[in-house]
C-alpha cells in the first residue's frame, strides 16, 4: 500500500479499537503503580511471577515488528544471545508489520504460559491490548524501543514493568544541536520531517529536535511527513514533501528508514542536508553530514538481562533509557548501530 505524506495524522484509533479485548476485573499491578483488579495475584503490589520461571530453562515469549529493518534484525540476535546465556528458551515471533498479527502471536505464546513477555510493539497505541492480554495471563511484560501509548494503557487498564530504550527526547535534541553546530546557530533553516506520528518515540525525537532548534530564530519547520518507518515509503514522502516545499533546505529524519529513503529522494546536486537517526551502514557525508544511533543488539541482551535479574529476585527500574551514539560527516555506523 503506497503512503502519502500527511501532516501528522491522528493515532491508529481505528486499529486500538479492532484490537481491544473486552474488559475484565480490572488492572494487574505488575509493580510500576498501577491498581490490580479485584482477585489478582498482584493485587498485593508484586510483579506477577508464573511458574515457569522457576523451570530449568524458563520460557520467554519475544515479539517483534519485523526482520525488514536491520534494527530488529539485531535485536533478535540479542535476545537470542542472551537469552541462551541467561538459560531461556527463547521464542521471537515476528509480526510484520501488522498489529493484529502481532497481538495474535502473543496470544499464542501466552497460552504457553511464559516467564515473561518482551514486547517491541508495532505501534504505540494497539500495543495496549497486547499488555492487556498479558496482564490478564499474569505475564510480566517488559518492553523495549517502541514506547506503549499511556492513554490506550489507561483505556484498556494495562500496566507494564519496565520500558528500556533510547532516550528518544534526548536524540532529537542532540541531532538538532549536531545542526546549529554544522550550519550556524542563527543559519535560514527551513526544515522538513519525515517521520512516525503513530509511535511514541518518534513523537519524542521530533519535540526534542524541535526544543533545541528553537535556539535559531531563523529556524522553520515547513512540513511534517509519515515516513512510515520503510524506505521506500519515505522516499515517495519525501519527494512529494520537496516538492510542494522547495525552499526546505534541511531534513529531519526521525528513523533509520527514513533517512535512508529521505536521501534516496534527493536529486543529484541537491543543496538539502539530512540529519536524524541513522540508516544502517550508510557513511556519512556532506549531504547526510550527522545522524545518531541506537544500538538494538544491546538492547535486546539487556532487556534479557532485565527480566533474569527479576527472576531472580532484583526490582526492576520502570524506565531504562540508552544514550545514542553521534556520527558525522566520514564516519560510518556499524550494521548494529542504527536508527
Amino acid at each position: 500500500m503506497t503512503h502519502r505524506p500527511r501532516m501528522f495524522l491522528t493515532g491508529l484509533a481505528a486499529a486500538a479499537a479492532a484490537l481491544t479485548l473486552a474488559a475484565c476485573s480490572g488492572a494487574v499491578d505488575t509493580g510500576t503503580g498501577s491498581t490490580a483488579g479485584a482477585g489478582s495475584t498482584a493485587a498485593s503490589g508484586a510483579i506477577p511471577r508464573p511458574a515457569s520461571c522457576d523451570d530449568e530453562t524458563p520460557y520467554l515469549a519475544v515479539a517483534l515488528p519485523n526482520l525488514t529493518n536491520p534494527y530488529y534484525v539485531a535485536m533478535k540476535e540479542g535476545f537470542e544471545t542472551a537469552g541462551a546465556e541467561k538459560g531461556f528458551e527463547v521464542e521471537v515471533q515476528i509480526a510484520d508489520d501488522d498489529d493484529a498479527n502481532q497481538l495474535a502471536q502473543v496470544q499464542s505464546m501466552l497460552a504457553k504460559k511464559p516467564c515473561a513477555l518482551a514486547l517491541n510493539a508495532v505501534k504505540s497505541e494497539p500495543a495496549a491490548a497486547i499488555v492487556h492480554a498479558a496482564n490478564q495471563a499474569q505475564v510480566p511484560v517488559f518492553t523495549v524501543n517502541v514506547t506503549v501509548d499511556e492513554e490506550a494503557l489507561k483505556a484498556q487498564g494495562g500496566s507494564i514493568v519496565q520500558y528500556l530504550g533510547a532516550d528518544n527526547l534526548a536524540g532529537g535534541r542532540q541531532t538538532a544541536e549536531q545542526v546549529l553546530k554544522d550550519l550556524g546557530s542563527d543559519a535560514d533553516l527551513k526544515i522538513g520531517f519525515v517521520t512516525e506520528p503513530d509511535e511514541v518515540p518518534t513523537r519524542l525525537r521530533d519535540q526534542g529536535f524541535e526544543e533545541a532548534i528553537a535556539a535559531d530564530a531563523n529556524a522553520k519547520v515547513v512540513a511534517k511527513v509519515d515516513g512510515n518507518v520503510k524506505p521506500d515509503d519515505s522516499m515517495r514522502a519525501t519527494s512529494e514533501m520537496l516538492s510542494g516545499n522547495p525552499d526546505i533546505n534541511v531534513i529531519f529524519a526521525s528513523t533509520g528508514p527514513g533517512a535512508y529513503g529521505a536521501l534516496q529522494a534527493l536529486p543529484g546536486g541537491s543543496d538539502v542536508k539530512v540529519y536524524g537517526f541513522c540508516a544502517a551502514e550508510e557513511t556519512l557525508t556532506e549531504q547526510y553530514p550527522g545522524c545518531v544511533a541506537q544500538e538494538p543488539r544491546i538492547y535486546g541482551e539487556e532487556v534479557v538481562g532485565q527480566i533474569a535479574a527479576w527472576r531472580d529476585g532484583a526490582t526492576p527500574e520502570k524506565e531504562v533509557l540508552k544514550d545514542l551514539k553521534l556520527f558525522t560527516v566520514g564516519q560510518t555506523p556499524a550494521a548494529g548501530e542504527v536508527g
